[in-house]
């Protein structure tokens, strides 16, 4: 603590007045309670009260620390964390959020935040609560759950500070860290497993799945894809929407959603084809279901894309305490091998072999940085005989 800090904790302290409170109820019984009397950081005269004197004294102490450093919240302002919760939530409905992440915040609310610290006051959180919370959150769902909760808590008491109901955030730099080891890595198809999904996809698939395979774009970006940002004279594909999982069209999630990627000639051909025998439907989208409207993602999911790779062999027998399963003709049960999202990355590693540069890579993908590039796929953009040759043309250059 500074000097400067020290004197200003201690003027507050001494500002603080403790003192007895009695009186009698009406059923005749005599109370005693001792009362907190001081002034926050605004200078607004606040009170709180303690039933032992050691308690205000302790209290005390801690207020006047916060006082001194413009933190303090009193109890008269504050609001409890779930009802925190429910005005982040109202906000981003206010502000248009999509419906998935609107209900994504309200599933972290009911399910991970409230059960555990939803009942305590905003101004009585401290950081050491907020680590407990994060503990908690640790010793009983999984890790990627647990972050995801302890970044809304975060994000709760921010929107509570813009409101004025609490002074800090606690849970401000509170984290849960994931080892690399436990990172999952990305899955990618073979060349083999690619040309046997396109060989064995139905006419009505296969210009998605091609389309997914060369642009790398999302399904949700896929199924929200208009004809009208589709140039195929130009050669390019301009993401300017896409579609949720509840099948509702907006916006890209983030500015960097919006990008145009330049496609190959076989592509253009094979969309060209396709635009003729395309469902119409009123939202002109490249890639609609039978009647012309939004894909939705769990039907494309179990209708098509998981029985296209078991037709194309590209599965795996469903393995259950140890034993194969079997259906009731005695045949192997078999799972699909990849997500769609793996399409994806399949897209990257075709771009990152022929060696395409960092920044254009990230703007094909849509990522908001570099680093989130670099995190998804630096292992893949690794290349030990381009490291050999670098090396060897560097002391070349030394030598010579």
């Amino acid at each position: 603590m500074s000097g400067r800090s020290r004197i200003a904790f201690s003027k507050t302290l001494n500002q603080m007045a403790i003192r007895k409170r009695a009186w009698v109820t009406p059923a005749g019984e005599s109370k005693v309670a001792w009362l907190v009397d001081y002034r926050d950081q605004a200078g607004k005269r606040r009170a709180k009260q303690f039933r032992l004197k050691k308690d205000a004294e302790a209290w005390s102490v801690g207020a006047a620390w916060q006082v001194s450093r413009g933190v303090h919240t009193a109890d008269s302002q504050s609001v409890t964390v779930a009802a925190a919760a429910d005005l982040w939530i109202a906000k981003a409905e206010a502000e248009g959020r999509e419906r998935g992440t609107v209900d994504q915040y309200g599933q972290l609310a009911r399910l991970h935040i409230v059960p555990l610290i939803g009942a305590e006051r905003l101004s009585r959180l401290t950081r050491p609560m907020a680590e407990a919370f994060r503990d908690e959150l640790v010793a009983t769902r999984s890790k990627a759950m647990a972050s995801k909760a302890v970044r809304a808590l975060s994000s709760i008491l921010t929107e509570a500070q813009r409101r004025g109901l609490v002074a800090q955030n606690v849970a401000q730099g509170v984290r849960v860290t994931r080892p690399k080891r436990e990172r999952a890595k990305v899955s990618i198809p073979t060349k083999a497993e690619l040309r046997a999904m396109l060989d064995h996809a139905p006419d009505d698939m296969r210009p998605l799945l091609s389309t997914a395979i060369f642009t790398g774009l999302r399904a949700s970006e896929l199924r929200g894809l208009k004809w009208t940002d589709i140039d195929l004279k130009s050669a390019t594909i301009t993401v300017s929407q896409r579609a949720d999982k509840f099948g509702e069209i907006g916006p890209p999630k983030s500015e960097a959603g919006h990008r145009t990627i330049p496609i190959a000639p076989a592509l253009v051909a094979e969309l060209t084809a396709w635009k003729l025998r395309c469902p119409k439907g009123k939202l002109g989208l490249a890639f609609p279901n039978g009647q012309g409207g939004v894909h939705q993602y769990g039907h494309l999911l179990r209708r098509k894309f998981f029985p296209l790779q078991a037709a194309a062999g590209v599965c795996d027998p469903v393995i259950i305490g140890g034993k194969p399963q079997v259906d009731k003709d005695g045949e192997p049960v078999m799972q699909a091998r990849y997500g769609f999202h793996s399409l994806r990355h399949a897209a990257v590693s075709a771009w990152i072999k022929q060696r395409i540069d960092l920044k254009r890579l990230q703007v094909w993908m849509g990522h908001s940085g570099i680093q989130l590039t670099l995190d998804t796929y630096g292992h893949l953009i690794a290349d030990a005989s381009q490291d050999a040759e670098l090396i060897a043309a560097a002391q070349a250059e030394f030598n010579s």
